[in-house]
């Protein structure tokens, strides 16, 4: 790829299961690969599982391989809620949950997964059960900013297919609580914590489609201007340059590494909502540039992915890559890809 060169349409890579298939076993999803090898002695986590039903409930003509792992990761994450909604994170190998049940990330991955199930798995059991498994987990709140985000953005999609479902509309309006207004914000940094860390864009996604959801013309505008901010922060010389595991601050130079798939992700997903909302053209350049990055339009000139199989590769790196194609990365390439097709087919 070119560098600078925002790439057609028509160029869109279609996702591709074979490595996710490959990371997965009847149980769930594997979290962590060497090179495209499943490490199987770390487990699982319901924060890939969650990820990974997301992703294969967006695919708008599922294989039989697509089918399969919806059926595999909704039964993961439906057996990892307790009664009272809270949510463990990591099983063993042997099938033993190895955490207390908690309202984490994990907990708002999981009502994101189960949201987006209840609203678009392949059959009416299936988006029962999720419906079911979503109602016991919303009984819960997190005080963390991003578990918060994670379970408006399954909320929202499930409010768009329900309008009556009152757990979703109160977890929507609870998120915008904790984000905040913005009203007493800093001008030169508008973002609603002291440094960027990881996933940033969800928590400007998640304002956005609650906006749009509830409606809550203040969330939204306040979604939208903190995407913008995130946007222009996290783009460098035409290319995105996100924000590395370390984070960044007000006064950090970039570019940073090493850069993780999950943020430019985010970056999609949010962009992809705003565009479906407003229709700005703005919001679907960052939608290409978020699929670029993955291409090789990059601060290391590097793809990210490869195209046989759909997997992914785990950090963007000052000289290169990291050559291990774990979960979290393979997802997060799978959804990109889903998301510039979906911004497609709005054109």
């Amino acid at each position: 790829m070119t560098a600078g060169r925002v790439t057609p349409v028509s160029d869109v890579h279609q996702p591709v299961f074979d490595h996710l298939e490959r990371l997965s076993d009847d149980r769930g999803l594997f979290e962590h690969a060497r090179l495209t090898v499943p490490r199987r002695e770390h487990g699982y986590c319901v924060d890939d599982v969650a990820r990974g039903l997301v992703v294969v409930c967006h695919e708008p003509a599922p294989g039989l391989a697509a089918r399969r792992l919806a059926h595999c990761y909704l039964a993961f994450v439906l057996d990892a809620l307790d009664p009272a909604g809270a949510c463990h994170n990591r099983m063993a190998v042997d099938g033993r949950w190895r955490d207390r049940a908690a309202v984490g990330d994990w907990w708002g991955r999981a009502l994101w997964g189960l949201g987006v199930a209840a609203a678009s798995a392949q059959t009416p059991g299936m988006r029962a059960r999720a419906l079911g498994g979503f109602r016991i987990a919303a009984q819960c709140r997190s005080p963390h900013i991003r578990s918060m985000a994670f379970a408006a953005l399954g909320a929202a999609e499930l409010l768009r297919n329900r309008p009556d479902e009152m757990a979703a509309r109160q977890l929507l309006t609870d998120t915008v609580a904790v984000i905040g207004t913005g009203e007493d914000g800093d001008s030169r940094w508008p973002w609603p914590e002291e440094r960027l860390s990881y996933a940033n864009a969800s928590i400007a996604e998640a304002l956005i489609v609650a906006g749009e959801a509830l409606p809550d013309e203040a969330a939204l505008r306040r979604g939208l201007s903190l995407l913008g901010f995130l946007l222009r922060t996290e783009t460098r010389d035409g290319h995105l340059s996100v924000t590395p595991v370390g984070g960044r601050g007000h006064d950090d130079a970039g570019p940073g590494f090493d850069q993780q798939p999950i943020e430019v992700s985010a970056l999609a997903d949010a962009c992809g909502s705003a565009f479906r909302i407003t229709r700005q053209s703005s919001w679907r350049t960052g939608v290409r540039l978020a699929w670029d990055w993955f291409l090789g339009d990059n601060d290391s000139a590097t793809p990210m992915f490869d195209p046989r199989t759909g997997g992914g590769y785990d950090g963007l790196e000052r000289n290169g890559r990291n050559l291990n194609q774990g979960a979290e990365s393979t997802l997060a390439m799978l959804a990109t890809a889903q998301q510039v097709r979906r911004v497609s087919e709005l054109e």
